[in-house]
């Protein structure tokens, strides 16, 4: 059982920076691919970005450059810095866990950009 806690968020202007981190905990051997998915309202959860326990990682076309995820595996935590934000990029960003062939997911954070 992995238990997910995220942390970060908040409100930003167009054009400004936040982070996001997401804890995992619990009985685990290990998690092959952490990241992270977000929801806006009246739209269906969609990937942001995520990274394998061996460094590859997958962006959505709407984040590529602007977004980066980092892991350290030793904390079991996995980062998105979130930089030349926009008001699309709106939403509650979920954390996700692929572990022991199981998908976890977070409370959820919510982001909101706007000016």
């Amino acid at each position: 059982q992995v238990h997910l806690m995220e942390s970060g968020g908040g409100s930003v202007q167009p054009g400004g920076s936040l982070s996001l981190s997401c804890v995992a905990s619990g009985d685990f051997f290990g998690i092959s691919v952490m990241g992270w998915y977000r929801q806006a309202p009246g739209k269906q959860r969609e990937l942001v970005a995520l990274q394998a326990s061996r460094g590859t990682t997958n962006y959505a076309e709407s984040v590529k450059g602007r977004f980066t995820i980092s892991r350290d595996n030793a904390k079991d935590t996995v980062y998105l810095q979130m930089n030349s934000l926009k008001p699309e990029d709106t939403g509650v960003y979920i954390c996700n866990a692929f572990s022991d062939d199981k998908l976890y997911w977070g409370q959820g954070l919510q982001v909101t950009v706007s000016s």
